[in-house]
């Protein structure tokens, strides 16, 4: 099959989605949460991955970062992350054979309110798969990192978070992120949104505008589509065919990035 391009445009915040196998729970134990977890703060010590939310549920990961410039940052702390944890489940499992989709899904988020609404779409995602009421009952998320700050092996990079949310102060970000949680479980807004995890870009009209244009040909054929709160850039009709229930979270082929499941990597 051949590899998809990868559709790097500098300084933008991604959203990255990273589903199991076929969708198997492989990522169902604690250990291997656990893992994924040390392999990302690794991968934020070896290469300066620059976290703004994240979260690893029984068979797929959210992972919202930051491009500060540097195009090998990101795949190679994807690749790093998927490849030990990969490696490591085989091994205790005596186990061959894939872990991961071939693809990681990239969706470029502009900043302000609708890189909001991302990380609330993030820390919701256990509460539309049935597993807790709250997002604080999951462990294996940012929003309690949000808001209780680590004094060590933080993996939120809080200062350029709140800068980017356009809030003064790190305490003014916390709150409204808890006010914007809370009013989503009391509205019942945490159903599941495909334009997160299918969208090429999300935001406002003028962004995703631009960010079509800074793709050039690679956005051939991509339609512009107007929803709930923003815009988005996405592949055209095909993927509107069938309801996918937020318990398993569709992560598209579209803005796909290929990597390598037999890379040597290194510790």
């Amino acid at each position: 099959m051949a590899r998809a391009k990868r559709h790097y445009i500098p300084g933008h915040i991604w959203h990255i989605t990273h589903r199991c196998h076929k969708r198997e729970f492989l990522l169902k134990f604690v250990r291997d949460r656990r893992r994924w977890h040390y392999w990302l703060l690794e991968a934020k010590r070896r290469y300066g991955l620059v976290i703004l939310n994240y979260m690893v549920t029984s068979n797929h990961i959210h992972l919202l970062v930051v491009d500060d410039g540097d195009r090998d940052v990101i795949p190679r702390s994807i690749q790093l992350v998927a490849g030990r944890i990969a490696w490591e489940y085989n091994q205790r499992k005596r186990r061959k054979g894939a872990f991961w989709e071939d693809r990681y899904h990239a969706t470029a988020v502009e900043s302000g309110e609708h890189l909001l609404q991302c990380i609330v779409y993030i820390d919701l995602n256990m509460v539309r798969a049935g597993s807790v009421n709250h997002p604080s009952e999951w462990p294996f998320s940012g929003y309690k990192e949000i808001q209780k700050p680590r004094r060590k092996c933080a993996l939120i990079a809080y200062e350029k978070l709140k800068e980017l949310a356009g809030i003064d102060t790190y305490s003014q970000f916390q709150d409204v992120h808890r006010d914007w949680v809370n009013e989503s479980l009391g509205q019942g807004r945490s159903v599941y949104d495909s334009k997160w995890t299918r969208g090429i870009a999300v935001g406002s009209e003028r962004f995703v505008h631009r960010t079509k244009k800074e793709l050039g040909a690679r956005a051939k054929g991509r339609v512009i589509l107007k929803s709930a709160k923003a815009f988005q850039l996405r592949e055209p009709g095909v993927f509107y065919k069938r309801h996918i229930s937020p318990k398993n979270d569709y992560i598209g082929a579209e803005n796909g990035y290929f990597w390598n499941n037999n890379v040597e990597i290194s510790i």
